[in-house]
């Protein structure tokens, strides 16, 4: 059974979604002034931005070291994939991501692209003006169709505010956008496959945070959610190759997000009709128990807790995972050693390899794999704030998939803020092989948007302020020569 959109309900979605939910505005903070500003009742912001300013936020959870995270989060959170796209059509970067009213606290969801062949960007499109929402969790996903819409999937959060789903009115274009639906969704994860249409893997909060997914041929009828897993609650990264769909899960023991452990994996190749584990055995979903075959590792007999960053397919399509372990929840030494960690399939059984540590449990990197070498790109490094949210981007390198790693390189250095959250592109094509975000964890400030290559040697801020139309990308100066391997 499929969800079909009437115009009249469309039509009542995309008022919806411009007249905004009394239930998501609270107050903005100007960071100029310091001081609260009313947020805004009804959208007053479409069209286009003149700069990319990310979204500063705090949890408000502090501890000792300072909150559970913050700072700069505009490509929050491991759970929203992906978020940017190469099209070699066009020879075009799209991507997504959390920006911000210049001054305020004010969650803007914006689009963009980087032109490979001119070495520019436009101006970011406003896709949906979050009504005063100051939360990155709202942030947005993207994915790309057959014909080259830019599909948005905007987060929801919990059963308070609703996700939305927009669509790009032209092909491979940003300029300007339909809303195609409302619904209860959460860490927006759409995968379009080719020739087949939508997989669309997501949370909602029925017994905890628990895992669904649904179809759809054309992104305008949808089939009704199927459940996936409810074990007190997940996080899940996933992922696609040649139309299987991978994700890998942590649990929430009685719901507590701050005891999330153990290593889950299940995969589909028949767009959701049945789900297995890696080598092919059929899981009943959703899934109930603690114990079951899609459990790689139990992290909980352990006593380490596990979050999420990243998921590769190898050659063969085996998946390969990137994640940490902690030994608890909150910041500062006494939940170390936080170790980022590689766990790969090899086509006969899992081998598990720690890569190296960091000093918080919401650093995020991505994972490359090459045919000669593996590499991991993210904040693994203390940074000018240690012991907050990020830090500085280093680039490790393996050359046995996964079993051994090096630092080649460290990215940035001398930075004014922490940088976090460092999200690759599918199909990512240099220079624009990662974005991210940089900002000051332990206080209110201004957080700028980055890209990067592969080789960790260059990388670029996308510019704060645009006078004109469109921009050449700032470079920063490049990274000192490798250091010993």
């Amino acid at each position: 059974m499929q969800r079909a959109l009437t115009t009249s309900r469309v039509l009542g979605m995309a008022l919806l979604a411009v007249a905004g939910l009394a239930a998501a505005t609270h107050e903005a903070t100007d960071p100029a002034a310091g001081e609260l500003r009313p947020a805004a009742t009804r959208s007053e912001r479409s069209g286009f931005d003149d700069g990319y300013r990310g979204i500063w936020f705090t949890l408000g959870q502090v501890s000792e070291y300072g909150d559970k995270y913050s700072g700069g989060l505009g490509t929050y959170t491991a759970n929203h994939v992906p978020l940017a796209v190469y099209a070699p059509r066009v020879n075009r970067t799209f991507f997504v991501y959390g920006g911000t009213v210049k001054g305020q606290r004010h969650l803007l969801i914006m689009a963009a692209y980087y032109d490979h062949t001119r070495h520019v960007v436009p101006r970011p499109t406003i896709v949906h003006d979050k009504q005063g929402v100051n939360d990155p969790h709202d942030n947005a996903s993207l994915a790309l169709d057959d014909q080259g819409h830019l599909w948005v999937f905007i987060s929801g959060r919990g059963r308070t505010r609703p996700g939305f789903k927009y669509r790009s009115l032209r092909p491979w274009d940003v300029s300007a956008f339909e809303c195609l639906e409302q619904g209860e969704f959460t860490y927006p994860q759409p995968w379009h496959v080719a020739g087949r249409g939508f997989v669309h893997l997501f949370t909602q909060y029925t017994r905890g945070r628990e895992l669904y997914w649904e179809t759809s041929p054309d992104g305008v009828r949808w089939s009704e959610p199927r459940k996936l897993a409810g074990l007190g609650g997940h996080y899940q990264v996933s992922a696609e190759h040649q139309g299987k769909i991978g994700s890998f899960f942590n649990r929430h023991p009685g719901g507590n997000v701050d005891r999330r452990t153990d290593l889950y994996y299940v995969q589909t190749v028949d767009g959701g009709t049945t789900w297995t584990t890696v080598d092919g055995r059929e899981l009943p979903v959703p899934l109930a128990e603690a114990d079951n075959p899609a459990r790689v590792i139990d992290y909980s007999a352990q006593g380490r807790l596990m979050y999420t960053m990243d998921l590769r397919f190898d050659p063969q399509g085996h998946p390969v995972m990137l994640y940490l372990t902690a030994s608890g929840y909150q910041p500062g030494p006494k939940s170390g050693p936080r170790d980022w960690t590689v766990t790969r399939w090899t086509g006969a059984a899992w081998e598990t390899h720690v890569v190296c540590q960091s000093d918080h449990n919401y650093d995020l990197g991505s994972l490359f794999l090459g045919d000669s070498e593996w590499t991991i790109l993210g904040p693994t490094e203390p940074g000018p704030q240690p012991h907050g949210t990020g830090g500085d981007v280093a680039l490790w390198v393996s050359r046995d998939k996964g079993q051994t790693w090096s630092m080649r390189r460290q990215v940035t250095r001398d930075s004014q803020f922490n940088h976090a959250y460092v999200r690759r592109a599918l199909n990512a094509r240099d220079p624009f092989c990662v974005f991210w975000a940089d900002g000051d964890p332990n206080q209110l400030s201004v957080s700028r948007l980055y890209f990067g290559d592969s080789t960790g040697v260059h990388y670029w801020q996308l510019p704060y302020d645009m006078p004109g139309e469109s921009a050449t990308p700032i470079a920063i100066n490049p990274a000192p020569p490798p250091a010993h391997e």
